[in-house]
């Protein structure tokens, strides 16, 4: 794991969410990638739509209703959609908790 992290919450975050990727796509499929804050969920990770939309509900049910993730998700363009990495959800997560 290359995760480089400002503060120990947002390391935390990566964790369960590089666990949620493991349980979304294959944890041998995961175990053989480099995931990091920046890997691109289309690009890098290979998620489809329908392992997108089971990794926000992992999301959404571990954080909370505060972190609405299909709504944020909702307000991107499709060049935004496609750019989206770990450390952006991260953030996200990390704003919707202070």
């Amino acid at each position: 794991m290359d995760a480089v992290m400002s503060n120990p919450k947002e390391e935390q975050i990566f964790l369960m969410l590089r666990k949620f990727i493991g349980e979304v796509i294959g944890e041998e499929f995961a175990e053989e990638m480099e995931i990091g804050p920046d890997s691109s969920f289309t690009r890098d990770l290979e998620m489809d739509s329908i392992e997108i939309v089971a990794f926000s509900e992992k999301v959404k049910k571990y954080f909370g209703q505060q972190v609405d993730f299909p709504g944020w998700l909702s307000g991107m363009d499709i060049d935004q959609l496609i750019a989206l990495n770990i450390r952006d959800i991260i953030e996200y997560i990390d704003k919707c908790q202070s």
